[in-house]
């Protein structure tokens, strides 16, 4: 007997989707029967053309958008194409953002400002456009992070503030959208494998990938398809009873006594 989770032929928003936990998602959502509208930035070294053909070989349907989360044109345009190329819009994620290594003595206001704009208000953006065109009974999840959603980063104070911001938004919308039936839920990942984390410069990189595995229960970091399986939880109808919460998806790492 199949379980019916309730999202086929239902149609996803996700920012972020041209690589890592965002493209895992679509791929997830097109092997439940979903369809997805994805957005790219142009000019990104991730080709968007991988996404959609991952998806239309897992059965389902890609439409790519050119935007930029910082425009409030950008992702109105992201929300009306889903309702223009698939009839409706039911879910909303907003999984696009920015990593930046910046100690606090040589941050400047443009690069506080800049990680902000994308990381938190790039949420805000998207998730606003979703409103105005998602009927009612719909789904949101916003990615966050476990540094500043549980812990903190040193040189990562900007990343650190917008991700914590993240969760107060998803917190507030889950109240106000309610009365439609829309839930807002926000996933905490923790140390996960993906393009960004692998970057050396401003994130962990492959060797601090690899030596985290030490200090996390499970054993080992996370996928970013694991990621988006959680998502896809949290938007589907085995969940119909959760907002205004955040799932972290962490291995047990931060439920770990250091050692």
């Amino acid at each position: 007997m199949t379980r019916d989770d309730g999202l086929g032929g239902k149609v996803a928003l996700i920012s972020g989707g041209a690589s890592g936990i965002g493209q895992a998602l679509a791929i997830a959502y097109a092997r439940a029967g979903a369809h997805s509208v994805v957005n790219y930035f142009p000019g990104d070294e991730h080709d968007v053309q991988a996404t959609i053909d991952a998806v239309e070989q897992a059965g389902g349907r890609c439409v790519a958008v050119p935007a930029d989360v910082r425009s409030e044109a950008d992702c109105a345009e992201m929300a009306a194409t889903a309702v223009r190329e698939f009839g409706r819009l039911d879910i909303a994620v907003a999984a696009a953002g920015i990593l930046r290594r910046n100690a606090l003595h040589e941050m400047t206001d443009a690069a506080w400002n800049d990680m902000l704009d994308v990381d938190l208000n790039g949420v805000f953006r998207v998730f606003r456009a979703a409103a105005a065109e998602m009927h009612d009974g719909g789904a949101m999840v916003a990615t966050s992070s476990i540094a500043g959603g549980v812990y903190g980063w040193e040189e990562h104070a900007h990343y650190a503030a917008a991700k914590s911001g993240v969760l107060g938004l998803c917190r507030s919308l889950a109240v106000e959208l309610a009365p439609r039936g829309i839930r807002v839920n926000a996933v905490i990942p923790g140390l996960i494998e993906s393009p960004q984390s692998l970057d050396e410069k401003n994130s962990l990189g492959k060797d601090g990938l690899d030596a985290a595995g030490d200090i996390i229960p499970w054993g080992r970091v996370g996928t970013v398809d694991e990621c988006a399986r959680t998502i896809r939880f949290l938007t589907s109808d085995d969940s119909t009873y959760v907002t205004g919460q955040q799932l972290i998806v962490d291995g047990g790492l931060t439920i770990r006594w250091p050692s």
